[in-house]
């Protein structure tokens, strides 16, 4: 077991998502188990108390690994030395609320914490956004931490990319660890593009595979744009729908893959992650944009040389205007 604990910081810790994280990385699920981690959990003042009884529930498990837990509603002091940050906490959209509103209370949030970020975290901080809307939040995280390398900022679309090995593992009836290659373009949002041209399964490549399912490729093409698209870009609305509250376990659990694939590595080849853009595939630089990714050394690196055909194409670009709509907002409102 490592001696010096790895320090987490995990915004909005008192809520569902923070829950269902803490007792997953108190187990050794995100790094390992024979890395001890030390949890700094922050809260808004109204939902300390709730990060306190996590806290209490933390301690009566007795996890071997934990080796502190310290709960916090100032940043600076919940981001000094931390190793790895978990921006869970955000401002949703509610029914009335207009999309400049949302993103002005969204940096309010996050600008701060991209402060405290660059003030006083570790000199190896990982930071991974979870907080809808997570590519802009992250965007806005970054600009406010400029003494910290921007490949270290990351937005969730593991979530988006779990949901459509799901789908896809479903409508294939195989086991879905033997997908491979799926990848999420763009935002993490309704405009997102679940590309499976590159998939395998079992080393067979998704698209034959589709055809022979649906009777053709012309069957399987209508089936992808008319079902599969759509519901794993609208999965989240789906689950309100159905259970009467937001994804919590399923988008803990795909936090977790991200943040241990990004440290441990991707040997079953690459995944989805919302990264930095340096202009690869069109997409501007400088735009947190999903991408398919490997981890390299502990660092995200986007996948290079994939053909993307005119169908991808229109669709990574729907996506990716959505993102550069969303920067020139915030940057209108003085956030990045």
């Amino acid at each position: 077991m490592s001696r010096t604990p790895v320090t987490i910081t995990i915004t909005g810790a008192g809520g569902q998502i923070g829950y269902a994280l803490l007792f997953r990385i108190a187990s050794g699920a995100m790094l390992g188990p024979e890395t001890s981690v030390r949890l700094n959990l922050l809260e808004i003042p109204q939902g300390v108390r709730a990060a306190e009884g996590a806290a209490l529930e933390l301690q009566d498990s007795a996890f071997p690994l934990l080796s502190h837990v310290d709960v916090y509603d100032d940043a600076a002091r919940a981001f000094s030395g931390a190793n790895l940050g978990l921006l869970v906490g955000a401002r949703p959209r509610t029914a009335g609320v207009e999309r400049g509103d949302l993103l002005a209370a969204n940096g309010g949030i996050f600008g701060p914490q991209g402060e405290a970020i660059n003030a006083g975290a570790a000199d190896d901080i990982r930071v991974v956004v979870v907080g809808n809307p997570a590519n802009t939040n992250a965007l806005i995280a970054a600009a406010h931490a400029p003494d910290v390398p921007a490949e270290r900022f990351t937005a969730l679309t593991r979530l988006d990319h779990n949901r459509a090995l799901g789908q896809l593992a479903e409508a294939l009836e195989i086991p879905v660890g033997e997908l491979r290659q799926v990848t999420i373009w763009g935002n993490h949002s309704a405009t997102q593009f679940p590309d499976v041209a590159h998939g395998t399964a079992a080393g067979d490549p998704v698209p034959a595979l589709l055809a022979a399912r649906f009777g053709g490729p012309d069957a399987a093409q209508e089936w992808l744009v008319d079902e599969f698209i759509p519901r794993v870009a609208k999965r989240g609305a789906e689950i309100i729908e159905v259970r009467g509250s937001s994804s919590v376990a399923s988008a803990a659990a795909a936090t977790i893959d991200h943040v241990r694939d990004w440290v441990a590595g991707t040997p079953d080849g690459w995944t989805s992650a919302a990264v930095v853009s340096d202009g690869s595939y069109g997409v501007p630089e400088g735009l947190v944009s999903s991408f398919p990714v490997e981890s390299v050394d502990g660092a995200w690196r986007i996948v290079q040389g994939l053909d993307v055909d005119d169908f991808a194409r229109q669709r990574i670009a729907a996506s990716v205007a959505e993102l550069e709509d969303e920067r020139e907002a915030v940057r209108g409102l003085g956030l990045i």
